[in-house]
């Protein structure tokens, strides 16, 4: 039973070694291994022994796990680097609560919570700055409306790729950068202005040179950034929007990285940006999804107060406009637990995709995740349409109900797991509004289930399903699917061991098919190959989002390994390893590790990724890696 004062993420991986650990949901994917999630820090072999672990209880406990709404859980805190930490005690917002404390305690708590030692925070090298005509940005190559933030097609025309179909064979690696101190690489990398901007696990955002890589300039946010940098198509005075893993959203000056405005858009103390937010005329529509999934692992955690939301900003100054949430109603007590902590419904249905915007409809449409708390209500695991000047609920259509689930569930007899115990199947991939030959449009959704939707854009109507993957906590359609005309590419995860104690009943089918938007019929299926050969934490499945060029899709795997699909065929037809190391820029080893969140980007001739996504049983990584063709 898990003490009063609760348990943050590493808190829980402490509960479940030897093997067994929580489950994960591609958005909110819980936790690993003990191993894994030191994978590239010290080993600290009993953190509770640690000097930081009472200072931490006496000073920081009672509001940042569940005691005060605002204070950003202990979940979050654990995911920052001790640096950050540090930093928000010394001279960010902690510093009043601190001051009491002494520089060397207050380093003990932030290397407690983080499990890494602070020193090793100022070993990794400066990035090589830019110099002469490569500081430069080309404003007559602006950033083009495409991939997350313009479009969740994640289709990119043949004229801004830049390559063809018939030159992706040719790809050779032209650069990589390696991330310092980190294991995980998620931020979806963007092409425009002769550069490549991405956020990192650090909160440094980078300016890259697309030719060279060295950087043009750097800016540092205050966490985490997780989503995709959207970079305006404007000449004039680009901006670029971005959201943090502690729920604030962010708008810079695309040339000189100075910022512009920050916004927090959710005040719960485990409310967090996972999808990235969506760009369209002088609105930024930010999705809200959380991690207190977790928290619920506290059996004197309340369970749940919080609501997916999305929220609507104004672009110039960040000021709210309007804010709707996927649960309409706050959430009130409908009972009490074994132990007397109060249930608190209907909670979660967390956004964690980027919204798809419909234009001429004038509506914003997102997928929903499981609730947290029973009873389930009619919200979760739906896709539902907003108002794109109000924020009102069009429709919402739910394709699997009465699901509750939290982490609980994954810890026996908990009093906190809802009743229905799951089953967890998100829609954590963006849809995508599809035309259709002879006119017509479908809205298509794929989801943890291992199903793809497609729905009448109109009334969320189901128009066809199909199973395309077995499904599950650790199985289906994860972070994005692509779509090049009416053909939708559906990439499967399907983990052979989910890890949540299940025995399925079906054989996973890990890997990357098509199917037809209009009718919903399979076009073709490339079972994804085991090339993992007993490496712990490698699968062959895809849970990374996956990019399309006309003719080509690229798929970065869980093994490590990025492809290239024939789009008529599947035929793969160029692959590279990336967990092979490699001499990166700034004058240390990049070698990335499994790939999941962010996809490829594309432009300008070039292909760019992140490869690294050292939790929740992946391999760690901290690469980015940069491809162009020889002589081009």
């Amino acid at each position: 039973m898990v003490g009063r004062v609760g348990i943050g993420l590493l808190g829980l991986v402490a509960l479940l070694v030897g093997g067994t650990s929580l489950a994960a949901p591609p958005g909110g994917e819980r936790v690993t291994s003990t191993d894994q999630f030191q994978s590239g820090r010290d080993a600290f072999a009993d953190p509770e022994k640690l000097p930081g672990a009472p200072l931490y209880q006496e000073n920081c406990a009672g509001c940042h796990q569940g005691g005060v709404y605002k204070a950003p859980h202990r979940t979050w805190l654990e995911m920052m680097t001790p640096a950050m930490l540090y930093s928000a005690m010394n001279e960010g917002i902690m510093q009043p609560q601190a001051a009491h404390l002494s520089p060397e305690q207050r380093q003990h708590i932030a290397e407690y919570l983080s499990r890494q030692k602070l020193e090793a925070f100022a070993s990794e090298p400066k990035p090589r700055q830019c110099v002469g005509t490569a500081a430069n940005f080309d404003l007559s190559r602006p950033a083009p409306p495409v991939g997350w933030g313009h479009d969740t097609s994640r289709f990119v025309p043949g004229d801004v790729a830049g390559l063809t179909a018939a030159e992706v064979p040719k790809l050779r690696l032209k650069w990589a950068f390696a991330f310092p101190n980190a294991m995980r690489a998620r931020s979806q990398p963007s092409i425009g202005l002769g550069a490549v901007f991405v956020g990192s696990k650090d909160g440094t955002v980078y300016a890259f040179d697309l030719e060279t890589g060295c950087v043009r300039w750097s800016y540092k946010a205050r966490a985490e950034v997780r989503t995709g940098i959207v970079v305006e198509t404007t000449q004039t005075a680009p901006k670029l929007y971005f959201g943090d893993v502690m729920a604030r959203a962010y708008a810079l000056d695309a040339l000189t990285g100075k910022e512009l405005w920050v916004t927090k858009v959710d005040d719960h103390s485990s409310a967090t940006i996972t999808g990235t937010p969506a760009l369209f005329n002088d609105r930024l529509y930010v999705p809200v999804s959380s991690l207190e999934v977790t928290a619920a692992a506290d059996p004197a955690y309340p369970c749940c107060t919080f609501r997916g939301a999305v929220a609507a900003l104004d672009t110039a100054s960040g000021t709210p406009i309007w804010k709707s949430h996927t649960i309409p109603d706050e959430p009130t007590q409908k009972g009490t637990t074994s132990v007397g902590t109060a249930i608190l419904a209907a909670s979660g249905a967390p956004v964690w995709n980027s919204p798809a915007v419909d234009a001429a409809r004038g509506v914003l449409y997102v997928g929903s995740g499981e609730n947290y708390s029973s009873p389930a209500d009619s919200n979760s695991d739906a896709i539902m349409a907003f108002d794109l000047k109000t924020g009102q609920r069009r429709w919402v259509s739910q394709t699997v109900a009465r699901d509750a689930w939290n982490v609980a569930c994954m810890m026996g007899d908990h009093p906190n797991c809802p009743t229905e115990r799951g089953p967890d199947l998100d829609y954590a991939a963006s849809p995508i509004l599809a035309n259709l030959p002879g006119g017509g449009q479908v809205l298509l959704g794929g989801q943890k289930s291992g199903v793809v939707h497609g729905f009448d854009p109109d009334t969320g109507a189901i128009r066809w399903s199909t199973r395309v993957g077995r499904g599950g906590v650790q199985g289906g359609v994860h972070f994005g699917m692509a779509a090049e005309g009416s053909r939708l590419y559906v990439p499967i995860y399907d983990m052979a061991n989910a890890r949540d104690g299940s025995t399925p009943t079906e054989p996973p089918r890990p890997g990357l098919y098509a199917v037809d938007g209009a009718s919903g019929a399979l076009l073709w299926s490339h079972p994804a190959e085991d090339v993992c050969q007993g490496r712990e934490f490698c699968d062959p499945g895809i849970t990374a989002a996956i990019t399309a060029m006309p003719g080509i899709v690229f798929a970065g795997h869980s093994d490590g390994w990025v492809r290239a699909y024939d789009g008529a065929t599947g035929k793969i037809v160029w692959k590279y390893d990336t967990t092979q190391p490699v001499m990166a820029v700034n004058g240390v080893e990049a070698k990335g590790g499994s790939m999941s969140g962010s996809g490829p980007a594309i432009g300008d001739g070039h292909l760019v990724l992140n490869s690294g996504y050292g939790l929740y049983f992946k391999m760690p990584g901290n690469a980015l890696l940069v491809f162009g063709v020889d002589g081009k």
